[in-house]
């Protein structure tokens, strides 16, 4: 099982970028990090994961909850510190 999975998870802020079709999989039990330059998307990929803002396009789930309609319920099962 997958415990994260993104098909083309795009964020803008207007017309700046913030990620373009990212196609991530993390599985259950595997060890992830997100290492980049300054403006990279890193922050950007996880406040989108967590539902903490709105993708502009694309898909993403967290243990199986999808990151916009099941954002609360992803939020009570992970922690996040900035």
């Amino acid at each position: 099982m997958d415990a994260i999975r993104t098909t083309g998870l795009t964020k803008y802020y207007g017309k700046a970028r913030g990620i373009i079709d990212l196609n991530l999989s993390v599985r259950e039990g595997e060890f992830f990090g997100f290492i980049g330059p300054n403006g990279a998307g890193k922050s950007t990929t996880i406040r989108t994961l967590l539902g903490l803002i709105k993708p502009t396009g694309g898909s993403g789930v967290i243990f199986d909850k999808d990151i916009v309609r099941e954002k609360h319920d992803i939020l009570n099962e992970v922690g996040y510190l900035p």
